[in-house]
């Protein structure tokens, strides 16, 4: 029998699109993770996010949990290669802050913040802002009506803590929404989950929370989310693991290739989003290294980003990538400088170096550099851009002062 018949038909489910990533429909299932640094620590943050991306994940959610954090992502989301969730827990301000700070999306627990008034005021600027939503029911923090209607955490109770909310953003004609009902007991989240899916169709991110560290922790999640998919449940995922975020989003690609969701890939290619700071069309240079890579069977991380100043750090991980400064592209192996090219020599440059690690491995890369004269013209690049941009290239001061409106309002 031909394998595509093993294939388990998806339940339809409307889509959105959180940023340039489609969620719902026929879009593929897509992998996400949440940052665990403090988001006030922007660079940190945003080291760890392109970590993520580069492991394979398509959507990261950040907390967003007060002021510092709100106006961290007013700096964080303009250079993130990936769109960005907020995470909202207790005050809702926070959530008006963070669509200031231009997130793509939300994440409200309905346990957590309860009043109408409240949730509708988010929703109604998340319709305006064309920003989506993610209910995230989870067992450990219903209303307690809800606990003491159905004598504890039950899958009726978390189906119907969604419905609620969901009601709440209709009446405000808000419809742009996914759905979890996370638990950390695996049949209590697949009851909830089929008992919901059978019942709307919002999309629907799946998640066993609190799964613990791994080895257990993997097998624990893994045993709730392949089996929703493998009855056709479920559009985005994500593994909840004490442990390095980055072990999130591998197991999540991991499991969607395994289950024949997601094709594998050979080069893996991350770029930032051309920020105020690029000094080249990153979209060309990212698309013409992505003709050029072609069909190669090079298993590695390549990033293109869009400037030296803040690119080698941030894209660290990456096995190789390339950086623009003033007239030149600066070379990068684990974030180490290793070379400096003609700007229009930048994606050659880039597929050798590749093909050398292929072959070579990266300590031999870095042998092979002159690391030192690398960081040298790497750091005087990175001195001209901030003397002729200055600090905030991103124009993200203005974005703050509106945050400290919204949070004082």
């Amino acid at each position: 029998m031909d394998v595509t018949e093993w294939k388990t038909e998806r339940k339809p489910t409307r889509q959105i699109t959180v940023g340039d990533v489609a969620v719902g429909g026929d879009a593929p299932v897509s992998v996400q993770s949440m940052t665990i640094t403090k988001t006030a620590d922007v660079e940190g943050t945003l080291q760890q996010i392109y970590a993520l991306a580069a492991a394979g994940c398509d959507i990261v959610r950040c907390t967003c949990n007060e002021q510092a954090a709100a106006e961290g992502l007013a700096q964080i989301v303009p250079r993130s290669p990936v769109p960005i969730i907020a995470d909202i827990h207790h005050q809702y301000k926070m959530a008006l802050a963070a669509m200031e700070a231009g997130v793509q999306g939300l994440r409200l627990n309905p346990g957590n913040i309860r009043k109408p008034d409240h949730i509708k005021a988010v929703a109604a600027e998340a319709r305006d802002r064309n920003i989506p939503i993610r209910i995230g029911v989870n067992a450990g923090s219903l209303d307690p009506s809800l606990y003491e209607k159905y004598g504890g955490a039950t899958p009726e109770a978390m189906v119907e803590s969604a419905e609620r909310e969901m009601a709440y953003f209709r009446e405000v004609d808000f419809d742009l929404m996914k759905i979890s009902v996370k638990a950390s007991s695996v049949p209590l989240m697949v009851e909830a989950y089929r008992q919901l899916s059978a019942v709307t169709d919002v999309p629907l991110h799946l998640g066993v929370t609190e799964a613990g560290p791994p080895p257990a922790g993997l097998v624990k999640a893994t045993a709730g989310i392949a089996t929703l998919l493998m009855e056709g449940i479920g559009d985005t995922i994500r593994y909840s693991l004490t442990a390095d975020p980055v072990e999130e989003a591998r197991a999540g690609r991991q499991l969607l290739e395994a289950l024949g969701l997601r094709e594998r890939k050979n080069v893996d290619l991350i770029a930032c989003p051309s920020c105020g700071r690029a000094e080249v069309d990153v979209i060309e240079v990212a698309n013409r290294a992505m003709e050029a890579f072609g069909e190669r069977q090079l298993p590695l991380q390549v990033a293109v980003m869009g400037c030296v100043v803040n690119g080698p750090g941030e894209a660290r991980e990456a096995d190789i990538g390339i950086a623009a400064g003033n007239k030149r592209g600066h070379l990068f192996v684990k974030g180490r400088n290793v070379a400096v090219v003609p700007e229009d020599e930048m994606v050659d440059a880039l597929v050798e170096w590749a093909e050398f690690i292929n072959e070579h491995g990266t300590e031999a890369a870095l042998e092979r550099a002159d690391t030192t004269v690398a960081e040298r013209e790497a750091a005087r690049d990175r001195s001209a851009l901030l003397e002729s941009q200055g600090d905030d290239a991103n124009r993200t001061g203005e974005k703050i002062v509106e945050i400290r409106k919204k949070v004082a309002g």
